[in-house]
């Protein structure tokens, strides 16, 4: 199965209402990029990836990449500076972890949703919602 077909239209819409969602929350940003293979390092693709979608075009620098290799099963997960200059080096290995487990039974929608819904936690705790707050990156899943 390919990376862009491997969500149901339903699943699609699911993941997106996860990410709007965990986004009523926040002010941070968070995108979902899947592809089929990862030849390099996935945090290295990832980093790529986060700067090919122009994710650091964020007023606080707080977006957060969510990317997958499904055939490789390679995840990344990377935050931007603002982020980073709040949080300890490994803040992201539980949800990769838990991600890594569902993707053994292949529930990769299921899975997804969950880290989408704990990344909207964890954003929550350091860069709560502003009144102002602008949607500055769209929801929309990403494929290559």
């Amino acid at each position: 199965m390919k990376a862009a077909s491997i969500f149901t239209k339903d699943e699609e819409k699911k993941i997106i209402q996860a990410i709007e969602k965990a986004e009523l929350h926040t002010s941070g940003e968070i995108r979902l990029h899947v592809e089929d293979y990862c030849t390099a390092n996935p945090y290295e693709r990832a980093l790529e990836v986060f700067y090919l979608l122009k994710m650091e075009n964020t007023e606080a620098r707080n977006g957060v990449l969510l990317y997958i290799a499904i055939k490789d099963k390679k995840l990344a997960i990377i935050g931007d500076k603002g982020i980073h200059e709040m949080v300890q080096e490994h803040f992201w290995d539980i949800i990769i972890s838990k991600l890594q487990e569902n993707f053994k039974n292949e529930v990769y929608a299921k899975a997804i949703i969950e880290a989408i819904e704990e990344t909207g936690n964890q954003l929550n705790a350091f860069f709560p919602l502003n009144n102002d707050d602008k949607d500055e990156l769209t929801n929309e899943i990403s494929f290559s």
